[in-house]
This record gives structure tokens, sequence and C-alpha cells, in this order.
């Protein structure tokens, strides 16, 4: 069967998703978020979170449990993707027409991947009908919430949250680590940073049994906006440790689309047009007192790689391998390794980047495909969080400009030098040295902090690199 027609037949099958309600249990030092999910018919969903809580009665503010019913609105879209119910129910509170607009752009553009992948063509205004029952709860925005100008930095333990770390860490004090479910990378890269255990936030998330036995089963499955679920719970952990800013390390490349010439974005949640809607919604609706934005925003990931290369510190422990992550190893083989090798590679020499991923990926021609998305060659890039075609091809190019004259450049380099993009690339190979992207949402201190990490990225590394 078709994926366009099993789809449409799992919405005759199931036209309804409710989300019927949330529990919140106090613990000594803890307090634990459990969602009550349905699809008549077939599953009911379970899933929790356990967060950190120092506050004692916390389940009886107004805005906790306004935050709390709000991560569950990004947390449900997980289980409605199993069949797309045409109709979602919504039960614990009430949401007005702009909410539900918020909402509906967020799911369906946050699903782009999983639409495109799975081939379903249905369309923004049809693909679901968000509905609120008679006499349910009404939030309204807090007036007066007072909290102080630390930071919370959700660290996943790549090198974008790395670089937010150095740069905020000589200047904002008694700031916070935000992990999701501690891993090897996310543990060790706090470490290297300096925090300490009272410093380190942890939640644990944990998935519905009964939507991985489905997915094994066969029903729809794909990407989800899981930087909604960061942005949605990191707020609520931001309220509960009383700290204002919200730091994320999303950059501007994030907003450039996987599929050329459409709205299929991999990386839609870590866009600008999601920061700045989900700003204004917790504003709007919520106004918990935090203040969430991107350190990183104005930023291409070329100049992040730039900065990163100077922080050494955190070259040995920094992963962001999907396939490799709960390994806390790169992979070597995939196209997220590929790009951060390809991004760091005008930066580090071809040894230390061996060193960091434990084989030289530029060498290998099975790579080649994936190499081809990256520049651009063919329209789609690989779903995976990469920067934009152009800064991949300046990246590239810079690296075979500044080779070591009389080695061999390795194979996806050599193949590179065939395709025509280097003599294109060449003559404007360092614009990205220069790239500010002037829609951000940065308050000036952090403005100032980012512009002065800036005026050090074209000083050579020290112990080497191509630069």
């Amino acid at each position: 069967m078709e994926r366009q027609d099993f789809y449409e037949s799992l919405r005759r099958q199931y036209p309804q998703f409710i989300y019927k309600d949330y529990r919140i249990e106090e613990e000594e030092g803890w307090v634990k978020l459990t969602y009550d999910f349905e699809i008549p018919g077939l599953s009911a969903f379970a899933p929790t979170w356990t967060l950190p809580c120092k506050r004692k009665g916390i389940k009886e503010d107004p805005v906790f449990r306004n935050l709390v019913f709000q991560l569950g609105m990004v947390e449900l879209i997980s289980y409605w993707k199993i069949a797309c119910p045409k109709e979602v129910v919504i039960r614990p509170a009430y949401l007005c027409e702009a909410q539900i607009r918020f909402w509906k752009h967020l799911y369906y553009h946050g699903l782009g991947e999983f639409y495109y992948v799975n081939h379903i063509t249905d369309r923004e205004e049809s693909f679901m009908e968000i509905v609120t029952v008679p006499g349910a709860e009404a939030f309204f925005p807090a007036s007066d919430t007072r909290l102080s100008d630390s930071c919370l930095v959700p660290v996943g333990g790549g090198k974008d949250s790395s670089v937010s770390l150095e740069i905020l860490k000589n200047r904002f004090r008694d700031n916070y680590i935000y992990i999701i479910n501690p891993r090897g990378a996310t543990t060790e890269s706090a470490a290297v940073a300096g925090y300490d255990e009272a410093h380190i936030l942890s939640a644990k998330r944990t998935l519905d049994p009964n939507m991985l036995r489905l997915n094994k089963e066969g029903y729809l499955n794909g990407h989800t906006p899981f930087s909604a679920v960061v942005a949605f719970s990191a707020t609520i952990m931001a309220y509960l440790a009383g700290v204002r800013y919200i730091v994320l390390s999303n950059e501007s490349s994030a907003n450039e689309s996987t599929v050329e010439g459409s709205y299929v974005n991999h990386q839609y949640s870590k866009s600008f047009e999601f920061e700045r809607d989900f700003h204004e919604y917790e504003k709007t609706y919520v106004n918990s007192g935090t203040y969430y934005f991107s350190l990183l925003r104005p930023l291409a990931e070329f100049q992040i790689a730039a900065l990163f290369s100077k922080s050494r510190q955190y070259h040995p422990v920094f992963k962001s391998c999907n396939a490799g992550s709960k390994e806390n190893i790169w992979c070597g083989h995939c196209s997220k390794c590929l790009f951060v090798w390809l991004i760091l590679s005008p930066f580090l020499s071809q040894e230390e980047l061996i060193r960091i991923f434990g084989r030289n990926m530029a060498d290998d021609p099975a790579l080649e495909g994936f190499f081809d998305g990256l520049i651009g060659a063919v329209p789609e890039k690989p779903f995976e969080c990469v920067g934009s075609r152009d800064e991949i091809n300046c990246a590239v190019t810079l690296t075979i400009r500044d080779y070591p004259e009389g080695k061999e450049l390795p194979y996806l380099f050599r193949h590179y030098r065939k395709t025509g993009y280097y003599e294109k690339t060449l003559p404007d190979c360092e614009r990205f040295y220069d790239h500010y992207d002037e829609e951000n949402l940065l308050p000036p201190a952090f403005r100032e902090a980012l512009k002065e990490s800036l005026s050090h990225i074209r000083i050579r590394p020290a112990g080497g690199g191509q630069m």
C-alpha cells in the first residue's frame, strides 16, 4: 500500500486523538510529570518527565501548571503521528484560536520531513483540527514573575553548545546547564566547562513503550520537532530554578530548507521562525518571566566551527553523531559525522580530525553520496542538523586551497575539484568569516559578548590547522 493511502486509511480507522490529562507528583527534590494521551481503539500512552525541583507545593503554582500543560502540547505530536488522526481533542485546558494556529503551524512544519519521507501530501489548513472542550481550565499569563539574570544553557554534547558555554563563562555568573537524558558527551562537556553538580540540571524523559511497539509494527513513524520539546521543557526548568535567560545554541544556518525549494526543513524547530514564534507565544500565553533566545543565531556553522576549533579542551569529549550516540562515539560513516569533519576542516589539520573521528572520512569513497547532498550537488541535503550548502562549499574550498603543498588531496576533495564547485566558490570563499544575521533576539549584553568572541576567529588556532 502506498504511504499516502496508508495514511488515509489510518485516519479513517482512528479519527481522534485525545490529550486527556496530565499529572504532577512532588517528591523530595524532584517533580514528576505524567501525560495521558489516547488514540481511541488503538492505544493509550503515558510518557513521563522527571525534573529536579527544590520548591515545595509547586503543583499548585498556576504558572507551573500552565507550563506543564504546554509541554504536553508539544509532547503529544510524537504519539499523534502514529496514525495522524484528523481531530485532536484537548481536555486539560482551553486554547484560543491564536494558540490553535500556533500549534498547527508548529506541528505541520515540524513534521515537514515526516510528511516528505512518507510521501504524504496533506496541507496545513486540512491536516488536523484542534478542539478544546467546554469547561476546560483557562490559564492566564502571569503578571509579575521575578527571576535572576542568570542563564540556563541546554547542552546536547556537540560543538555548538560548547561554544555558547565558552562565550558565557567569563561574562555571566551562576549559570546552569540543562541536559535531557544525560549521556557521556553531555556530562563530559559540562565537566570540561567547569560546572559542578549543583549547576547541572538533568531531566529524565521517558517514551511510552506502546508507541515504540507500534513503530515496530509498521505504523507511521518519522522525525518530530525535538528542539520544540527542548524549548518548552527548558522553560519549565528555568522557571523552577529561578533563572531568566534560556540560552540556545541554534545558528542562522538552521533556517535553510533541507529539500531545496520547499518548506521541508529537518531543523524547523531550530529555525529563527520557530524561535520568534515560541518567544511570542510564551510571553503572551504564559509570561513565566523567562527569556528564550539563541546566542549563536547571528552566526553560520562556519563561524561556530572556527570558534570551536580554538576550544581544544572539548575536542576529546564532544559528540553529535546520532548513529553513535548510545555508545558515545563518532560512527565515522554517516552524514552528520561527515558534515562536522568538513566544517572543521579549514581550522584543524587532517591529523587532528582523524584523532577526533578515528578515521579519515575525507578519503572514503562510500561517503560520496552524503558529500554531494551536503554541497548541494543534489536537491536534498541529508536529513540531519547540518550547515547551509554555501558555507559547506566555502569550508571545503578553503581546505583545498590551503592544503599542505605536496600532499595528495583525499578522495572527496579530489571529487570536489571535478564538480566545478571549487572554481565557482574560490573567489568569495572567506565570506562566512564576516557573516552576521541581524534577525535575532539577543539582548544587548549577549550581543556584545558574541561580537567580542568573533573578533578572534581569523587568528590561527594554537598548534596547527589549515588557516
